[in-house]
């Protein structure tokens, strides 16, 4: 049996933390999807721009083959829009979604705490303006982030087995 999860959400929600317990507590390999981003992507963020949908999508298949090459992966991937995730499930299409949920003045003060990550909190408006929580037909969960790493991962990981039983 395969599990592909990407834990998904705005930048701050959580999602490399969240992902990295959860493929631990599994047994998975975890990728981190910024690592996975062309370095144009990295530069365009870096210098506060948003991505449009000509830079994402190149990543989106990249981040879909990368679950589709592993039997037990979790990825940290935004997957902010359900034409992001759509890519995503052209590549790897038995993927669940793990959405973290976050208040806006949470991601804010954990953007500007954060050290060395080429994503500014500057971005978070466009960030929050184009999510797209997951809708009815999508495999996921959405989880909120208040609840604590531990329960978080629990309530992934239950969700997953849920959605496979």
């Amino acid at each position: 049996m395969s599990l592909r999860i990407v834990v998904m959400g705005p930048s701050g929600s959580g999602k490399s933390t969240v992902g990295s317990a959860l493929a631990e507590l599994i047994g998975a390999r975890f990728v981190d999807g910024d690592d996975l981003h062309p370095l144009t992507n990295v530069d365009k963020m870096s210098a506060g721009i948003p991505l449009d949908d000509d830079d994402r999508m190149p990543w989106l298949r990249t981040v879909g083959a990368t679950l589709r090459s592993e039997d037990l992966i979790v990825v940290a991937c935004s997957a902010l829009r359900r034409r992001y995730r759509d890519a995503i499930r052209a590549e790897a299409p038995d993927v669940f979604f793990a959405e973290l949920v976050v208040d806006r003045a949470t991601l804010t003060q954990r953007l500007n705490a954060r050290e060395a990550h080429f994503m500014p909190a500057s971005l978070l408006d466009s960030q929050l303006d184009a999510l797209e929580s997951l809708q009815a037909g999508e495999t996921g969960v959405q989880v909120q982030a208040s609840l604590g790493l531990d329960e978080e991962v629990r309530v992934i990981r239950d969700a997953v087995r849920s959605s496979a039983a």
